[in-house]
């Protein structure tokens, strides 16, 4: 599990495909390869994969993770090459401090930025988002981003927008973001839930 905060923004350094339509990235990062424990959990742009190495290529770290054939199918992960710049952040430990909202790292589809307005303190960015994915995105509530935690500001049919600061807007990949860009994302856990709820007999 995760919350949204992005702790550093990495770099993929090679893409390999294996069999079985699997691809092995190698991601550059500023994490000390020795805390990363081989089969850990980190959220790639909201996308979760495992750790299957790590090392370091002279002062450059990196780890590596294998992206399944779906995972490539239905996220950006499939669409990134040498260097493209991903969000990062470390799985939750007990005791961490929650300062985004839960996150699974379990990307719901992708998200297309429609407009970007750039304004004295912030940008608001515009989103659409696949029909049968709009249902779970409301005004005040929370989405993921590219594993960015993030508060949706206004909804309309299968669009919504949200404001990104300046500490997010420099910390993130989220200001580099301009439009016709696609992007990881992943609904509020607790409006997949009530729906499903909803849904039962």
């Amino acid at each position: 599990m995760f919350t949204g905060i992005v702790t550093d923004i990495g770099e993929v350094a090679t893409v390999a495909p294996q069999a079985e339509g699997l691809a092995r990235l190698k991601i550059a990062c500023g994490y000390d390869p020795d805390t990363i424990d081989i089969g850990a959990s980190i959220a790639c742009s909201g996308v979760c994969l495992t750790v299957v190495g790590r090392g370091r290529d002279g002062n450059r770290a990196w780890f590596a993770v294998d992206a399944a054939a779906e995972t490539l199918q239905v996220t950006t992960v499939g669409r990134w090459h040498t260097g493209t710049r991903i969000n990062l952040e470390r799985a939750l430990k007990v005791g961490d401090e929650l300062g985004g909202h839960i996150v699974a790292g379990h990307a719901d589809g992708i998200a297309t930025l429609t407009a970007r307005e750039d304004l004295t303190d912030m940008a608001r960015l515009t989103f659409r988002v696949p029909a049968e994915l709009a249902r779970f995105i409301a005004p005040k509530g929370s989405v993921a981003l590219d594993g960015v935690s993030l508060t949706v500001n206004e909804v309309a049919d299968d669009t919504f927008s949200v404001l990104i600061i300046p500490h997010t807007l420099k910390v993130t990949t989220l200001g580099a973001l301009a439009g016709g860009n696609e992007v990881n994302v992943e609904v509020d856990l607790m409006a997949r839930y009530a729906a499903r709820l909803l849904e039962r007999p």
